[in-house]
């Protein structure tokens, strides 16, 4: 029976394309999924939007030419580190400066109340649970497990650890692990779990043992592991990992307990010179097809309908104790206290 409407049905397209044809009007495009119409009018209004970002600009950079495409409207990114972006902010804040739209990077949560504007965008509904803010503050875009890497060229699979008790045997790694000094949400982690006197004692006992060097900067560890200039990162982000695997080094992470899940999240300015076209930012970087773009690279996302480059990432890092360390700006002067009290460079 079907098939009896195989001839009507094409008649129907075939009129349907010709009307198109004969009165010039273009079959319509379906918008995507973020755009919401009045505050897309108000952002071509405003006309300009400001994003501060840690992401390297060869992420960065397309990422954000697809709404400005989309939109019309004109995106200046401003990259630098974490660090460098709050500081900057703080001293704008100061300054009574307006200066930014949306940040996006890893501490949002750790920027003042009074500096963040309170918004719900319409795609925060699809993200994980962990990633939404309870005080709607910021949203979570891409998510930063924690694990370690090791460079497959000097470290094969069965020589890896089972539990981080076991880095403290590997003495033949002397001097060829590396850690970032800002893995504060990592030492929190292994407190969590081990209970804080004994996770102290155990990476006490790794830094005896394995003298890690100390370097600043997620990606630029990623990348020294996976040329060789370390051979095993005793953490970093399982995502940078994977960005510098699908480069083609020969380089890979492996999950342990347990595993600190942060998140490069986006806020929006409470003082944000051009507001409608934030808000539709921050939807935006939300959305399904934004955050399929981000895993082009290797980004988890933190939506759970979007699937991960390679997949299985995340199912692979779920199978392992998951602890969100999410947490405030004293609590991060504390845990990087610790963390340059233990890896003071020696």
């Amino acid at each position: 029976m079907r098939d009896h409407f195989k001839p009507i049905l094409s008649l129907a397209v075939a009129a349907l394309l010709a009307l198109c044809f004969a009165t010039g009007a273009p079959a319509a495009a379906q918008a995507p999924s973020w755009i919401v119409p009045d505050l897309l009018a108000a952002a071509k209004a405003e006309g300009a939007l400001t994003v501060y970002g840690s992401m390297n600009e060869e992420e960065a950079l397309p990422f954000w030419k697809q709404f400005e495409d989309t939109t019309g409207v004109k995106v200046s990114y401003v990259r630098g580190s974490d660090t460098s972006l709050i500081g900057r902010i703080a001293i704008e804040s100061r300054a009574r400066q307006r200066t930014w739209d949306v940040l996006v990077t890893t501490p949002v949560n750790r920027l003042p109340d009074e500096a963040l504007l309170q918004f719900d965008p319409p795609e925060a509904k699809n993200l994980m649970s962990h990633a939404r803010d309870p005080n709607r503050r910021w949203y979570g875009v891409y998510a930063n497990y924690n694990a370690p890497a090791y460079n497959s060229n000097f470290v094969k699979p069965d020589e890896l650890p089972k539990t981080f008790e076991e880095f403290a045997a590997r003495k033949q790694w002397a001097g060829k692990v590396a850690i970032d000094i800002n893995d504060t949400e990592w030492l929190y982690a292994i407190a969590q779990h081990y209970g804080e006197e004994r996770g102290r004692k155990l990476v006490a006992d790794i830094v005896r043992a394995l003298n890690p060097v100390v370097v600043d900067g997620h990606l630029a560890l990623a990348r020294a592991v996976g040329a060789g200039e370390y051979w095993v990162a005793l953490n970093n982000y399982a995502s940078l990992t994977i960005n510098v695997k699908l480069s083609g080094a020969p380089t890979d992470f492996w999950a342990l307990d347990p595993v600190a899940l942060i998140f490069g999240s986006v806020g929006v300015s409470a003082q944000a010179p051009h507001p409608k076209a934030a808000l539709l930012a921050a939807n935006f970087v939300l959305s399904r097809e934004a955050q399929q773009s981000l895993t082009r690279r290797g980004r988890l996302p933190t939506r759970p309908d979007v699937t991960t480059n390679p997949p299985g990432v995340v199912d692979v890092l779920q199978q392992k104790k998951i602890i969100p360390a999410i947490f405030s700006g004293d609590e991060q002067k504390k845990w990087q206290a610790a963390m340059n009290e233990m890896f003071r460079r020696r």
